[in-house]
């Protein structure tokens, strides 16, 4: 019997419109009463107090104005004509209830169903690729998409729970995300290939700060570059400036100045087909930290713990999917 047929069943014998003010509860224990006929054998049998059973017997006789049982003084309880068809109709709704949870558990421990991931525009074409190819590859189920931004975008999307989760940098978190890092990452000068600079092991921001700048300007970003100037009380000398990292690579492949940059990608050509090289900035810099900021409080799908462990397997500071090693 199906749900809508012991709905009906119900409704056949309550000619009131139905409405749901029992409990899956109070039908267990009507429905175990009702087997074994008896409140005292139901409680042994199901470990519940007799109280709780007869309240639950008399809560269900009100509700639907009918008389389940015919009560025997000392002898139990048997079921009325109307009881046993309520009995039928109550077996097939628990019924479908533990159905239902059987789904629920399938759904929960599968992997499976939407994730979405939004990732720091800078590193999102080096890393997400490679790292969403092999996770698909092992949950063909989970229907993945992507977002990139910058990380001031990416957290507003976490709080309104538009991404699961954001693979990017540790730049002004708030206390209501999570933040776990996974990897560190230098800054790095960004120089056209034939640059004299270009051959060196490292760079003070001091030998350049006169020389033309291009800047990334992108939320938390450019703050975070300029900040490197101010440290050492230096003003860069901007002369054009992107929110798009490959417009800036361009920018600088011509020769038109050099750039900061963090992501150091295994291709060392602008989309222009001119060749950069990117030498570490000298000096006592933070790195910038990578990892997998989350919305605290939001319960986790098993898709999204499984993206997170995928990332913790293949992201470290010596190893990241698309991108050359720290040197």
């Amino acid at each position: 019997m199906n749900l809508s047929l012991a709905q009906g069943l119900v409704n056949d014998l309550d000619p009131r419109s139905f409405s749901m003010r029992f409990t899956l509860r109070q039908l267990s224990y009507f429905v175990a009463a009702g087997e074994v006929g008896g409140v005292t054998l139901a409680s042994e049998r199901i470990n519940i107090s007799q109280p709780s059973i007869s309240a639950a017997i008399s809560q269900l006789e009100s509700e639907f104005g009918l008389q389940l049982f015919v009560r025997h003084h000392a002898q139990g309880l048997s079921l009325t004509p109307a009881g046993q068809r309520l009995m039928h109709a109550a077996k097939a709704l628990l019924l479908q209830a533990e159905e239902l949870h059987g789904i629920a558990d399938e759904v929960a421990k599968s992997v499976s169903g939407p994730l979405h991931v939004g990732s720091f525009r800078t590193f999102a074409p080096m890393l997400i690729p490679e790292l969403c190819k092999a996770f698909l590859a092992q949950y063909p189920a989970v229907k993945l998409r992507v977002s990139e931004d910058d990380e001031a975008a990416l957290i507003a999307k976490l709080r309104h729970a538009e991404i699961n989760l954001a693979l990017t940098y540790a730049i002004h978190l708030t206390d209501d995300i999570s933040f776990e890092p996974l990897a560190e990452l230098p800054t790095y000068i960004l120089l056209a290939a034939d640059d004299p600079f270009a051959g060196r092991n490292s760079i003070e921001l001091s030998d350049l700060a006169e020389r033309p700048f291009i800047l990334l300007d992108m939320p938390l970003s450019k703050e975070y570059f300029l900040s490197l100037f101010m440290t050492q009380g230096l003003t860069p000398n901007t002369v054009a400036s992107s929110e798009y990292p490959e417009t800036v690579r361009s920018f600088v492949a011509c020769g038109f100045g050099y750039s900061l940059m963090t992501s150091r990608p295994m291709n060392m050509h602008a989309v222009n087909g001119k060749k950069l090289a990117y030498v570490r900035l000298g000096g006592n810099h933070p790195p910038m930290v990578l990892g997998i900021a989350s919305l605290k409080g939001l319960r986790k799908t098993r898709a999204t713990e499984c993206f997170e462990d995928h990332c913790r397997a293949l992201i470290s500071t010596g190893e990241l999917p698309g991108m050359l090693p720290w040197r």
